[in-house]
């Protein structure tokens, strides 16, 4: 056998085993798929219907339930979130929507990467527009006019428990359609001083009602800081240490945001940040929560945390901003909440 032949057999028989690794890869995700898209016994009520933004006193969320109709955008009347959910076709793996925009960030696995996308809704949640991702997704948010959208993606890594990630994060202008790609282009002042970084990483970002502030997570030099941001600027300013996902309240004075309570772990508790005092208020819930909390309203906060004995799958609960009361189920199955 000649050497340009053991090189070409070598070779095929390389290809051949990928292709066989990534087959097999794809048919176990499929599986897990059809097992995930199979009623289950007990599970909440599930019906396919019209869903749409422009609808009163509904909760809109990411179905997480077993069933045909799992990672569907569903809703719930806000006053009675335990009741049966009605499920639309659009499926995301994060969702969120205001004054008649929405934002659906999807994942499709295929067999060499994933297929990452974001998807621009109207009122009816069509899609007006198509953007591709550069990452898995991970936050999405809409203004509170509905005018600016923005999303955070992994670049590397899959949580912000990962020893080694990074993000982009993006803001669109619906308005004009201007996509600014990634925060990283802005301007940083650090504690008083212009900042420049190569580690920057920003996610979370949560909007003003004047359509030009935004609050978001600034990463650098194995720090988080929530900083507040100008979109007209193009600048962002540091304001205080260890704040991750942060979300405004509906009147522009407090954020909810996760606090990471030991140093390289993955351990965070929820907070609650009064932006005039800087005073930081602990709220009730005692598990670790990893997302970016949603206000119901002045004084309530969601959150999703992992479902207990499912695997992949979370819940949504609700709390007091002011560090009273108890954690309350709010909707089991779900996650992505967006009051209307």
């Amino acid at each position: 056998m000649t050497p340009l032949r053991r090189r070409l057999i070598v070779l095929v028989t390389a290809v051949l085993l990928l292709a066989g690794l990534g087959t097999g890869m794809v048919l176990r995700a499929a599986d897990r798929a059809d097992r995930a898209n199979r009623p289950q016994a007990g599970g909440p009520s599930v019906s396919g219907g019209k869903v749409t933004l422009g609808q009163k006193d509904r909760l809109m969320f990411v179905n997480a339930a077993a069933g045909p109709h799992r990672t569907a955008v569903a809703s719930v009347p806000s006053t009675e979130p335990e009741s049966g959910r009605t499920a639309s076709d659009l499926k995301c793996a994060r969702f969120y929507a205001a004054a008649g925009t929405g934002v659906c960030l999807q994942s499709d696995t295929g067999v060499l990467k994933q297929n990452n996308r974001a998807l621009l809704l109207d009122a009816d949640l069509r899609t007006r527009h198509t953007y591709s991702l550069a990452g898995t997704p991970s936050r999405a948010r809409v203004s509170p006019s509905g005018r600016f959208v923005a999303w955070t993606v992994f670049v590397s890594g899959e949580s912000y428990a990962s020893a080694f990630f990074s993000t982009r994060t993006s803001i669109l202008d619906t308005r004009t359609m201007k996509l600014i790609p990634s925060l990283e282009t802005f301007s940083i002042e650090l504690d008083g001083r212009s900042y420049k970084a190569a580690d920057v990483n920003f996610w979370g970002v949560t909007f003003a009602t004047d359509d030009d502030t935004f609050y978001a997570t600034l990463n650098t030099d194995n720090k988080t800081y929530l900083v507040r941001g100008s979109i007209s600027r193009q600048t962002v300013t540091t304001l205080i240490e260890n704040v991750e996902c942060p979300s405004l309240s509906p009147d522009g004075t407090r954020v909810a945001f996760k606090k990471r309570v030991l140093s390289r772990t993955d351990l965070w508790r929820e907070y609650v940040l009064d932006l005039r005092t800087l005073k930081e208020t602990s709220l009730a819930e005692r598990h670790s929560v990893d997302d970016q909390a949603t206000w119901l309203d002045d004084e309530t906060v969601a959150y999703a945390l992992p479902a207990e004995g499912e695997v992949g799958t979370s819940d949504l609960w609700s709390v007091p901003a002011n560090g009273t009361g108890t954690p309350r189920l709010l909707i089991a199955g779900a996650s992505s909440p967006a009051p209307l």
